[in-house]
């Protein structure tokens, strides 16, 4: 079963229904009872048209849902309008998705989670990861999300920061997540940059890029990670770094700075070192202080509290880390790593074995494991 072919073709053949005069919520509905008959029916049977076997069964599967509905005599004539089974067009329609997701009738974080959860492929658990919220509040913004988008049409778009927002957050699932959705991240925003005159659009595109050139590097044989520190800079796509300094150049040059150009230029300048030592981390902290008046963002903090302590020494990292709030994601960590430096290590050990604990996956709480006990054997000798 072909399960990233489904999840390519979720995006038009939800595009197609909703065409059709199903609205949003009825559509995804409709579609997740197809994506469940694909994978009872294509393992033995596979179809020679994937997508349009998907749009005549989810078709289906609307009709049956709209028949049974107690509004049954408002909607009898686009019951019977079901079109013959035929190919359908090899239209792109993701990027137009995305704009329905982000209507101006939805909050932007219910429009972020809609898009997440239908067009995205991410599972609620995943987004609500990502937004730092428990499950079960994502379970209900995403139903209140598709409540609200029910009816509306493809000709009403939505907000571009909107648009760009959510495929930052399905970049960086892919990136880091069990979701491998990055690729799919900078096609579209490369899309989306060609196509409006928006500095972020930009930004973002070339964000993705640097941040995607070092991905081959990020993980050991063994699928552990591998520190930005300790990381192979041979292994680097030096073609992605050079697209994306270029691109970030050009929108800087437009003088309408924003979050993801910001967060850009920190990147540019990572992948512009040489090696670790050689990191213009005085320059670093400047863009952080930038990037946190932008966003006023206590993960900006916690980020720029590391490269304070790589710039001006750990007491100073520290110094920063200790006007935060400790209930932060990866606080504990940041703060093993500057008691580490700072040569505390009974205290970074102690604190590395607590973030691990807390750790978000399987691969961080093992490398945070690891550290602990690096540095337990180092005392013990």
């Amino acid at each position: 079963m072909d399960e990233a072919l489904l999840r390519g073709l979720t995006p038009s053949v939800l595009t197609v229904l909703v065409r059709r005069g199903a609205d949003f919520a009825a559509a995804e509905d409709a579609m997740q009872d197809a994506l469940v008959e694909a994978l009872r029916v294509w393992p033995t049977d596979p179809p020679r048209d994937p997508k349009g076997w998907l749009v005549t069964v989810a078709w289906r599967k609307f009709l049956d849902a709209t028949r049974a509905d107690t509004a049954r005599r408002r909607r009898e004539d686009r019951v019977e309008e079901e079109p013959a089974p035929g190919p359908t067009p090899a239209v792109d329609d993701t990027l137009q998705l995305y704009f329905l997701c982000a209507h101006p009738s939805l909050t932007p974080a219910s429009a972020v989670a809609l898009t997440l959860r239908a067009v995205g492929g991410l599972t609620t658990r995943q987004i609500a990861r990502a937004y730092l919220v428990p499950e079960a509040t994502m379970a209900q913004r995403i139903s209140r999300a598709k409540r609200t988008v029910s009816g509306v049409r493809f000709d009403r778009p939505g907000d571009v920061a909107t648009v760009l927002r959510v495929l930052y957050l399905v970049f960086n699932e892919g990136y880091s997540g069990d979701v491998d959705l990055a690729a799919e991240a900078i096609r579209l925003t490369r899309r989306l940059a060609a196509a409006v005159d928006h500095p972020e659009a930009a930004g973002l595109l070339a964000l993705m890029l640097l941040h995607h050139a070092r991905r081959a590097a990020r993980t050991a044989s063994d699928g552990s990670l591998v520190p930005l520190a300790e990381q192979d800079r041979g292994r680097w796509d030096t073609a992605a770094i050079a697209e994306g300094v270029g691109i970030l150049q050009a929108a800087l040059a437009r003088d309408r700075l924003g979050e993801f150009q910001a967060q850009a230029a920190i990147a540019a300048l990572h992948a512009d070192a040489p090696t670790a030592e050689e990191t213009d981390w005085p320059q670093i902290v400047e863009w952080y202080d930038e990037l946190a008046r932008l966003t006023d963002s206590p993960v900006v903090r916690l980020n720029r509290a590391v490269a304070v302590g790589e710039a001006d020494g750990p007491r100073a990292g520290l110094a920063s880390l200790a006007a935060l709030d400790p209930s932060l994601p990866r606080y504990t960590a940041v703060a093993a790593y500057l008691n580490e430096r700072d040569g505390d290590l009974a205290t970074a050990a102690r604190l590395y074995a607590e973030a691990a604990h807390k750790a978000p996956d399987l691969a961080e709480r093992d490398h945070l494991t690891r550290q602990a006990a690096r540095l337990n054997a180092r005392r013990r000798r």
